[in-house]
Order: structure tokens, then C-alpha cells, then sequence
């Protein structure tokens, strides 16, 4: 028996319904808290309106077993996962629990889900380059160690692949990568899994899957974790690589979740935050500065462009947060033209300084001929004689396209 006085916050449920809890009492609840529900299923939630009267509570399960007036406890702790070595080819759900039936992996550490970014003085500028084994971005869209490139273009025009095969061409070069999937069928995650298992690339590979039947709870926090998972390998100086499939769906369920929170809606529906959703979570990428050891984080983050619309809201917003971006035509991809990478509007605006000087001096014109060519091809369907030169560079550019 001990007389030491145990202070418990507890909260009653006032109602609950679509993965939303309205919960009174808590007075001491932070913003971002974790909260224990008392059902049967041991509920964990996340307190983000903090409002006079109750805090607005998202679940992160299905919360079927919560009842009006269930009692709720404060665990005085802010979202945070387990990080390690051991994820090293493993599929994790958001919270980094094994979803793969391989049993817990160990953790060496915990982080906090969200964390701050590294500052200016931390970092430095990007210098290393990262190989894609893509040669058209190799050459003209030249990816850095530390930069955040969006791949951005219409559904099933590749924008996966890219991102898996960028993976799997990290093979031998010591980069971790970290794969989100948000928003994904199970079975499209399933083939991922199987692709990378099949390249041997599993191995330096950490998955975090929040799928479309999860909680929009899940599906918010899941690029958060793995930037989370990643940043403990960023720290201790190795290269990572973190791609965000999609960012999109990660966006329609925040703003799924702050629309029933009644948060006032703006653009398009999205809350007044949702640049910030993204802009806090690309801002992690970085080169880190040589005392904190050198380590880096590369995001490629990948937005889902609707009828090839890319001054829509999100991606607007996300272009504007990049580094560059990487767009994939429609038009391109069923013309045959694959990777269907439309050179005239992407762009890289921090890895040319990462290129390798021999691939510099290779790669300088290439985007310019290419521009030249594309007018030229567009202009000799109407013309029928044309002068050798014009049809030397045709040839030409149809052997660079071929090359690419």
C-alpha cells in the first residue's frame, strides 16, 4: 500500500460517430494528445480541437464499441512511433505495428510522429546526387540527396513505377527507403511489397500502409510516420529516400476529418491549413550539415492530377512546396512514349548542382534539342518536303526519345 496520489484526466463521450469523438472534461488535454478510449477494442485517439466546452477527438480504429458517455483517459503523451533498424523490410500499419504477420520488430527508439524540421543553419546544400535509373531524369531532371521532387500526372500514368523503380535502383548504393502507401487498395500494396521482394530491394526497405478501408485518421498520420522512420536513420548519417503515394488521398481524408470536426472549410473544401499539412511534412527532407553527420532525407511526393489539371488546389500548393516536379502525360504514355515524362514543363530546380560533371557535359543540350524536336515533329506533319538538316534532326530526336 503507498499514499502517493495518482491524478488521472478522464473524459465522458458525449457522441461519437463517423471516427469523430466529442469528448467533455479533459481540461488538461494538449493539442495532438493521445487519448485512451475504455471499450473493448482499447481505442486510441488524438485530440485536435481543444474547444471551451469538449475537445474534438479523431479515432484511430473504427471506434464501433464506443458509447455515449464511455469513459476516455489522457495518457499525457504527444502521437509517436517506435523506430529502428528492425523495420528494415517490414510492412507497418501508421502507428508501426506489423501488418506483414512477422511478429513486433525491435524498436531502438521512439520518435515523435511529427517533429520539427531541421533549420537553416543544420543543413546544407544539396550536393550528392541521387540515381533514379531513369536516364530521361537523370539527365534533365536531375534528382539530389536532400531534395523533395513531386511526381505529379493522371491516374495510371506511371507514377508508381517511377517511384518503385527509383527504389529498387538504390540497390548497392546504402540509401534506406521508406514507401507510404495512402489511400492504396491492399492488393496494389501487396504487388509493391512483391515487386521490391522480387528485386531484392525489400531489404532497405521500410513500407507504411494506411489502405483505403483504414480510419482517415490513419490514412492523415501515415506520411508523418514514415518521415518519422526515416528521420532515425536521416540522424544517425545514412541516406534516405521517402516517397508519399499519394499525397492527394492524404489530403481528401484531413479534409474529411476537419469538415466533420467543423473546422471552416475554404478551397475546394480543403481547410484553411491543408498547405500547411503538406509544407511541415516536405520541410523535413534535408542535407544535413556535416556536424550533425551528414545524413540526408529525399521526399518524392506524389500528387494525382485530375484530366492533367495541375492548377488545382493541392497540386498548386505542393508544386509550389517542391523543389521541382516531375510530370507524366497521358497523352505521352498511351502514345507509347514510357516513362511518359513530359520534359517541356518539369523541371529540377536544385540537382543540377548534384550532377556529375560527366553527365553535365552529356546532358546539357539534351532538353533544348528535345524542345526543338517536338516543334519540329509537330511541324513536318503538315509539310511534305523538307530540307536534309530538318530531317536529320528529326532523326536525331527520334533516337534521343528512343534512348530515354
Amino acid at each position: 500500500y503507498n499514499q502517493e496520489v495518482k491524478v488521472n484526466n478522464i473524459g465522458t463521450v458525449l457522441q461519437v460517430g463517423d471516427g469523430i469523438a466529442r469528448v467533455y472534461g479533459l481540461d488538461d488535454a494538449m493539442a495532438g494528445e493521445l487519448l485512451q478510449f475504455d471499450d473493448q477494442d482499447q481505442t486510441i485517439g488524438i485530440a485536435l480541437n481543444l474547444e471551451s466546452d469538449n475537445v474534438g477527438v479523431v479515432l484511430m480504429g473504427d471506434g464501433r464499441n464506443i458509447l455515449e458517455g464511455s469513459s476516455v483517459q489522457s495518457t499525457g503523451k504527444i502521437a509517436q512511433v517506435p523506430v529502428g533498424e528492425e523495420f528494415l523490410g517490414r510492412v507497418v500499419n501508421p502507428l508501426a505495428q506489423p501488418i506483414d504477420a512477422k511478429g513486433t520488430p525491435k524498436a531502438s527508439d521512439t520518435r515523435l510522429i511529427e517533429s520539427y524540421a531541421p533549420g537553416i543553419i543544420g543543413r546544407q546544400s544539396v550536393c550528392e546526387p541521387l540515381q533514379t535509373g531513369i536516364t530521361a531524369i537523370d539527365a534533365m531532371i536531375p534528382i539530389g540527396r536532400g531534395q523533395r521532387e513531386l511526381i505529379i500526372g493522371d491516374r495510371q500514368t506511371g507514377k508508381t513505377a517511377v517511384a518503385l523503380d527509383t527504389i529498387i535502383n538504390q540497390k548497392g548504393q546504402d540509401v534506406i527507403c521508406v514507401y507510404v502507401a495512402i489511400g492504396q487498395k491492399a492488393s496494389s500494396v501487396a504487388q509493391v511489397v512483391s515487386v521490391l521482394e522480387e528485386k531484392g530491394a525489400l531489404d532497405y526497405t521500410i513500407i507504411v500502409a494506411a489502405n483505403a478501408d483504414d480510419p482517415a485518421t490513419l490514412q492523415y498520420i501515415a506520411p508523418y510516420t514514415g518521415a518519422a522512420l526515416a528521420e532515425y536513420f536521416m540522424y544517425t548519417g545514412k541516406a534516405t529516400l521517402v516517397i508519399y503515394d499519394d499525397l492527394t488521398k492524404q489530403a481528401q481524408a484531413y479534409r474529411q476529418m476537419s469538415l466533420l470536426l467543423r473546422r471552416p472549410p475554404g478551397r475546394e473544401a480543403y481547410p484553411g491549413d491543408v498547405f500547411y499539412l503538406h509544407s511541415r511534412l516536405l520541410e523535413r527532407a534535408a542535407k544535413l550539415n556535416a556536424d550533425l553527420g551528414g545524413g540526408s532525407m529525399t521526399a518524392l511526393p506524389i500528387i494525382e492530377t485530375q484530366a492533367g489539371d495541375v492548377s488545382a488546389y493541392i497540386p498548386t500548393n505542393v508544386i509550389s512546396i517542391t523543389d521541382g516536379q516531375i510530370f507524366l502525360s497521358g497523352d505521352l504514355f498511351n502514345s507509347g512514349i514510357r516513362p511518359a515524362i513530359n520534359v517541356g514543363i518539369s523541371v529540377s530546380r536544385v540537382g543540377s548542382a548534384a550532377q556529375i560533371k560527366a553527365m553535365k557535359q552529356v546532358a546539357g543540350k539534351l532538353k533544348l534539342e528535345l524542345a526543338q524536336f517536338a516543334e519540329l515533329e509537330a511541324f513536318s506533319q503538315f509539310a511534305s518536303d523538307l530540307d536534309k538538316a530538318t530531317q536529320n534532326q528529326l532523326a536525331r530526336g527520334q533516337r534521343l526519345r528512343e534512348i530515354l
